[in-house]
């Protein structure tokens, strides 16, 4: 069994739903708080994650790449910056996480398993000399699992149960209910 491009898209739409998710339950006056006082905001990490396939769509795009060397990472950094800091209220926000993950949800698509199995030269110094575009690619996904598991303690934070504890539990009380019927 082959794990292509139309299941990396189908785990990544996963993924982005349960962002979008979270950022439809924070209320929109919480959008300016922070976890810390050096951290992103909540608004600010939301767009963070919309941007998070900036970087994969520049190595492995149209003008695809294949030696790291051949990418202005502090070019893109800067722009990824620039459009963070960007002010947008909640709608804007939520409209941008949705546009911004079906356009690379698309993009991975259409990969073939040739395309995903080459392997770009990482930059000198790096922990290892070259990874596949696949698990490039599936770095976004892991990126962005890892700032979702901060928004869900920051959703703590600020009053709200992350759905995803919400329906754990009620699944936890439906067996509970079950046992207890057939006891």
């Amino acid at each position: 069994m082959t794990y292509g491009g139309k299941d990396l898209a189908a785990a990544f739409r996963t993924v982005r739903g349960n962002t979008i998710k979270i950022a439809e339950e924070i209320p929109e006056d919480k959008y300016g708080f922070r976890a810390a006082p050096d951290a992103r905001s909540i608004g600010q990490q939301l767009v963070h994650i919309a941007l998070s396939p900036t970087f994969a769509l520049a190595v492995h795009g149209p003008n695809r790449i294949s030696d790291l060397k051949a990418l202005n990472f502090p070019e893109l950094m800067q722009k990824n910056a620039a459009e963070e800091a960007k002010p947008r209220n909640k709608a804007e926000t939520i409209a941008f996480l949705k546009s911004e993950g079906e356009k690379f949800a698309a993009f991975l698509e259409g990969l073939s398993d040739s395309f995903l199995a080459e392997h770009v030269t990482m930059m000198p110094g790096d922990t290892v000399a070259s990874k596949s575009r696949f698990e490039m690619l599936l770095g976004v996904k892991e990126h962005e699992m890892h700032h979702r598991g901060q928004l869900m303690l920051i959703e703590r934070m600020v009053g709200v149960v992350p759905h995803l504890t919400r329906e754990r539990q009620a699944r936890m009380a439906q067996a509970q209910q079950r046992q207890g019927a057939t006891a």
